[in-house]
């Protein structure tokens, strides 16, 4: 297993290199420092005591979230909500409505993130972080600070911190902030996957907060090595990319954004259920492989297996473990946690579930990307070309990035 991993981790690198704008350019001194960046904090996560009571504490936060949405939700919706039927369901399991019940988490994500970049708790953390990046990956102050907000932000709120320095950025450090924007994801949404993942991954939400956090140095690592420069713009404090007039200005603002989320993740997943539904349909008309239909899921097995080999996944769970990935990027990494959930218990071991709900953190897909160049463009108009012609490349450098997050996680397990 560890074999496996080093070989992922190497392997990695090395497509990163061959797809290198500038390979003379790349400094190895930063991959270096990617790698122990890394694997410091995946160590001091995953195997300090003290961490184990962090997950214990976020688990319970979590379940307060929970509670507390599920009060807003029954109250709003009824028994439809979570509130108790007034009627004896035939099967209590199809009681649970995912619309009504798990999304409405996201309304209240949006709005305590809101709420604590204007008490100025979240910049102080994004802060510190940035300086740590600064010092050991020799990023700009601008980049430090974008790419420390994505583990908390989303990929378009953590460039809004540096909105003014956005068109000044360099080439390479544009790819960087679009590379760890695809790498991570928001906390808006990692408080809903954990709530997927209950019961299938002890201490989920610890574990993904683990993902998000240790994925920023390897997507900046990958950026450095396919877009080089030495470009360090610098960052003299926080932009105003969220000003608010009051803690309740930061809610109710806090909770349209999180409107705005909840109705795109609603119409995405109707509409992407619905293509793979087809795409599934189309594929059955096809002769059948191994005794079976082809599916979308199968195919992206087939095709993303060798990845997620090379992440630490045994050979005879390579191809269930592909699927995910696979549809992950092809699709998004919200149906790809579902179908980690719905998985039977004999799919995948309990080390192989919990590399690839490492490897499913982030946000590289054809729909984020959309997303991506949207918002930076909004930001710098200016360099609109130079987004557009950087978004299929931010896709690989993000998938890279939490591969070798589920790689290096893989060689701790």
């Amino acid at each position: 297993m560890t074999g496996q991993g080093l070989i992922g981790i190497i392997a990695l690198i090395g497509v990163a290199f061959l797809l290198s704008e500038d390979r003379r350019a790349v400094s190895w001194r930063v991959v270096v420092a990617g790698l122990a960046v890394q694997g410091l904090l995946a160590l001091l996560l995953l195997k300090v005591p003290a961490a184990k009571l962090l997950f214990l504490g976020l688990d319970r936060a979590v379940a307060a979230l929970q509670t507390a949405t599920r009060a807003g939700t029954s109250f709003v919706f009824g028994y439809v909500g979570g509130a108790p039927a007034p009627w004896t369901a035939a099967n209590p399991a199809s009681g649970f409505i995912l619309a009504f019940q798990a999304l409405p988490l996201v309304l209240l994500m949006s709005a305590l993130s809101a709420l604590l970049y204007h008490w100025r708790i979240l910049p102080v953390v994004v802060r510190a972080a940035s300086r740590l990046l600064e010092k050991s990956m020799g990023v700009g102050g601008a980049v430090g600070v974008s790419a420390s907000a994505t583990a908390f932000l989303g990929m378009i709120e953590a460039p809004l911190l540096i909105r003014p320095y956005v068109g000044k950025l360099s080439r390479g450090e544009l790819f960087l902030v679009m590379t760890a924007g695809m790498s991570t994801i928001a906390g808006t949404v990692m408080v809903l996957y954990a709530t997927f993942l209950d019961g299938i991954i002890p201490d989920a939400i610890g574990h993904l907060l683990t993902a998000s956090l240790i994925s920023v140095p390897a997507g900046l690592m990958i950026g450095k090595i396919m877009v080089p420069d030495c470009a360090l713009t610098g960052a003299g404090k926080l932009g105003d990319g969220h000003d608010y007039a009051g803690s309740m200005d930061a809610v109710v603002k806090g909770t349209m954004d999180g409107v705005r989320l909840l109705v795109g993740i609603v119409a995405m997943l109707v509409v992407l259920v619905a293509l793979v539904s087809l795409a599934n349909a189309g594929l059955a008309l096809l002769p059948e492989v191994a005794g079976a239909p082809l599916t979308l899921q199968r195919v992206l097995g087939w095709a993303m297996a060798p990845v997620v080999w090379a992440m630490g996944i045994p050979a005879g769970e390579m191809v269930t473990a592909g699927a995910l990935m696979g549809t992950k990027t092809v699709l998004n990494e919200l149906l790809a946690y579902l179908d980690l959930a719905h998985l039977p218990p004999e799919a995948l071991s309990a080390r192989s579930r919990l590399i690839m709900t490492y490897g499913l953190c982030g946000f590289a897909n054809l729909g984020s990307l959309g997303i991506l160049i949207a918002g930076l463009s909004v930001m710098a108009p200016e360099r609109r070309a130079e987004i557009v012609a950087l978004g299929g490349r931010s896709i690989i450098s993000g998938t890279m990035a939490s591969c070798l997050t589920g790689s290096m996680v893989g060689l701790l397990l």
